[in-house]
C-alpha cells in the first residue's frame, strides 16, 4: 500500500513534543479521519495509549521511539518519513477481551493488546481455580496472581515473570503464573488462540484479587473470562530490518 497522508500523535513528554513539532514542520498534520497512516511518538506505554484510542479506525500505527522503553517502536529519523512507511512491514494483531464478575455481581469488559492479570490485593496470596475451554485444569494455584498475554505482549509483564515469549503469528496465547507458591514447579501452559481461559478465585473476601486488562483494573473479582477478540484486528508498522518477529527472536538471547 503507498502511504500519502499522516497524523502524528504524541506522548506528553518533552522528547516526544518536540518531536512533534519537529515532524508537523516537515510533513504537515492530517485529520486523523482523513490520514493514511497514524505515527505515534513516545514509548511502549503510548504505543498501546494509541492502539487502544484509534482501534476502530482500521488505519496502521507506526510507532517512532521518542520514550523510554521502545519495544515496539521504530528508530527516531526526521528523514524520508513516507519511504520508511511505504516499506514498511504490516503486522495485525488480535486482542484478548476480558470479562470480569465482581464480589458484588458487576460484570466488566475490557480489551487487552499485551496482558490481562490476575493480582492479589493483599499480603496474603491468592487462591485460583483455572478452567480451559470449560474444563478445570487446575484446582488450586497458590500465588501473586496469574496472566494470560498475546505474543505482542509476551516479552513485557509476562518475560519478566519468566514466561515464554512467543513467536508473531503463532496462534497461541500463554498462561503464566506470577509467584507461583503451589504448585511450586508450574510454569504455567501454552495454549491455542482459540482458547477460553476462566480464572475462579477462591476466599475472596480473604484472599481478594483485582484483573487488569492492560490499562483497565477491576477489583474485587470472583471470576475472570479471557479469549482472544478475533473480530478486532489492529494494524502496526515496522521498520523491513527490525521488524517485531525479529525483535522477539532477538529479546530471547538477551544475557
Amino acid at each position: 500500500m503507498s502511504y500519502s497522508s499522516v497524523t502524528f500523535v504524541a506522548a506528553d513528554s518533552p522528547q516526544a513534543q518536540q518531536a512533534l513539532k519537529s515532524l508537523v514542520a516537515v510533513y504537515g498534520q492530517k485529520d486523523v479521519n482523513h490520514a493514511d497512516v497514524i505515527v505515534a511518538l513516545g514509548g511502549d506505554g503510548f504505543m498501546l495509549e494509541a492502539l487502544h484510542t484509534h482501534m476502530d479506525k482500521n488505519v496502521p500505527i507506526f510507532g517512532i521511539h521518542r520514550g523510554t522503553i521502545g519495544f515496539l517502536m521504530n528508530k527516531y529519523d526526521e528523514n524520508s518519513l513516507f519511504e520508511r512507511l511505504n516499506q514498511a512491514e504490516e503486522a495485525v494483531f488480535h486482542p484478548l477481551r476480558m470479562t470480569a464478575v465482581t464480589n458484588v455481581g458487576k460484570s466488566y469488559q475490557a480489551l487487552a493488546i499485551n496482558e490481562v492479570s490476575m493480582l492479589r490485593q493483599t499480603r496474603q496470596a491468592a487462591k485460583i481455580k483455572i478452567f480451559v475451554d470449560g474444563r478445570e485444569r487446575m484446582s488450586e494455584l497458590v500465588c501473586d496472581g496469574a496472566l494470560v498475554c498475546t505474543p505482542a505482549g509476551s516479552s513485557a509483564y509476562n518475560l519478566s515473570v519468566d514466561g515464554p515469549v512467543l513467536p508473531v503469528g503463532s496462534d497461541i496465547l500463554a498462561l503464566t503464573p506470577i509467584s507461583a507458591f503451589r504448585p511450586r514447579r508450574w510454569r504455567g501452559a501454552i495454549l491455542p488462540h482459540t482458547a477460553v481461559i476462566r480464572f475462579v478465585i477462591l476466599n475472596p473476601d480473604k484472599r481478594p484479587v483485582s484483573a487488569v486488562a492492560d490499562r483497565d483494573e477491576v477489583r474485587d473479582v470472583v471470576e475472570v473470562t479471557v479469549q482472544e477478540d478475533r473480530s478486532i484486528g489492529m494494524r502496526m508498522l515496522f521498520d523491513p530490518e527490525h521488524n517485531l518477529e525479529e525483535r522477539i527472536v532477538a529479546e530471547q538471547f538477551q544475557p
